[in-house]
């Protein structure tokens, strides 16, 4: 089994990728490598957020590695909260104080669609690599589910009757973004 550094303080995101990924890969934390930075995310888009954050875990490890950065999407608030979903709230707000934010934004809002988007940058023996996952679905008037993490009580996947945090790990895992994303990485890295 081959390691891969996963440029991630979240310990929600390291568990769902490592189920995503099975028993291929082991997945490294940064405490694994003894590296307890707090990485820059500073770029405007997810693209150059997941960019930034392999860069820089890979300068300071030299290994190869990944990072991700994810968006929730919503029509009715311009693609708000977008690239400032972990901190929509305000800094040091909790997944609750974004949540309740984009419901106060959307109450009384007919069109509730959004989409999750997740971009992935592997830096492989120097050079980048990107993968984009996407999963359409809308915004509940509340809260449903106690799994998951981030928005998942409120995002409603199209074609299913149960919000993320309704769903069991496996299901979650195999439609989510985040899920589309790291399976196309894991395609490429069979084949690299």
């Amino acid at each position: 089994m081959s390691d891969l550094l996963f440029a991630t303080n979240n310990p929600h995101k390291l568990r769902e990728v490592q189920d995503i990924i099975g028993n291929e890969f082991r997945i490294l934390s940064l405490k694994d490598v003894n590296i307890r930075d707090e990485i820059p995310e500073t770029c405007d888009t997810l693209e150059g957020n997941a960019a930034q954050k392999a860069w820089y875990i890979h300068e300071k490890s030299g290994l190869d590695c990944f990072a991700d950065d994810t968006g929730l999407e919503i029509d009715a608030l311009d693609g708000r909260p977008g690239v400032f979903s972990a901190r929509y709230a305000g800094e040091g707000c909790s997944f609750d104080d974004n949540i309740d934010k984009i419901l106060r934004e959307l109450s009384g809002l007919s069109n509730r669609t959004a989409r999750f988007r997740c971009v992935v940058c592997l830096i492989l023996q120097g050079l980048e690599h990107f993968f984009e996952g996407r999963i359409e679905g809308v915004i509940t008037h509340e809260r449903k589910g106690r799994d998951g993490f981030g928005y998942d009580p409120v995002f409603l996947p199209v074609g299913h009757l149960q919000t993320f945090a309704e769903m069991p790990t496996y299901l979650k895992n195999g439609i989510s973004h985040r899920g589309r994303a790291v399976s196309k990485m894991m395609k490429f890295l069979r084949k690299a």
